[in-house]
């Protein structure tokens, strides 16, 4: 099982990937799914990838054949982000037709980010079928693979107006909430920031099993949360909370 996200506010882009590839108990192995492309100055795009390890492999072989032999569409030459997820979709679907006849599922889906000179920063989650949809402004970010655990912590804490730094601990708190409840997602954990109108990359920070700041940001988190769900309302108030509540309303009806 695979956890990608991706998260854009007004300040840059945010991704971020696990690297555990999980094929049974007894077949974990280790595959970055963080791929980057660019010219300085020009244009940057990073990937995401999740799914059958076989059709993303190819798929990003791909990409980086299209490049070295100068192709006429590649991510040097589309013009927009948008161009740059439908192509990555086309050739996505070209690998899984080759296998179609084969039983199992050689499904694979990608997030495509990055910005081209002169254009907006964009992320683009391209599905196994090869369509794609962006981020929104009231949900600035996009995830691929065991997306349901790092959830709730994007919803309650993601707005556009945040520093990247921000956005970037946001993505661990998601990363490690989501290695707590599947251990099929695991280290080595991976994370970039790239910045407006730089049209550059920074590189990514890779946080291994024994990462100090990983186990840090672990244990803050899970005190943090204990710590909140003690000063909730005691569950010994609830009938009377109620109750109350109902009485004063009743009473302004009556004073009406």
């Amino acid at each position: 099982m695979t956890y990608c996200v991706a998260i854009a506010v007004d300040a840059g882009l945010v991704f971020c990937s696990d690297s555990r590839t999980n094929a049974g108990i007894d077949q974990v192995s280790t595959y970055s799914k963080m791929h980057r492309f660019g010219v300085d100055g020009q244009r940057q795009f990073v990937i995401l990838s999740a799914g059958n390890l076989g059709t993303s492999q190819a798929t990003i072989a791909r990409v980086k054949r299209d490049i070295k032999d100068r192709a006429i569409q590649s991510l040097l030459t589309v013009e927009t982000m948008s161009e740059a997820a439908d192509y990555l979709g086309a050739i996505s679907r070209a690998e899984q037709e080759k296998h179609a006849k084969r039983a199992g599922g050689f499904g694979a889906s990608f997030i495509i980010g990055g910005q081209i000179a002169g254009k907006k920063h964009r992320i683009m989650l391209v599905y196994a079928e090869g369509n794609h949809i962006t981020s929104s402004h009231d949900t600035p970010y996009l995830q691929i693979g065991e997306s349901k655990y790092g959830k709730p912590i994007l919803d309650r804490i993601l707005t556009r107006d945040l520093n990247l730094d921000t956005c970037a601990l946001c993505a661990l708190v998601s990363m490690d909430s989501t290695m707590r409840s599947n251990l099929s997602v695991g280290p080595p954990i991976e994370i970039l920031v790239y910045r407006t109108d730089s049209l550059v990359q920074e590189t990514p920070l890779r946080f291994e099993e024994g990462s100090e700041f990983l186990r840090e940001v672990k244990r803050s988190w899970d005190q943090k949360l204990k710590d909140a769900f003690r000063q909730m309302p005691p569950f010994a108030w609830a009938a009377s909370w109620d109750k109350s509540k109902d009485k004063a309303v009743n009473q302004d009806e009556d004073n009406d």
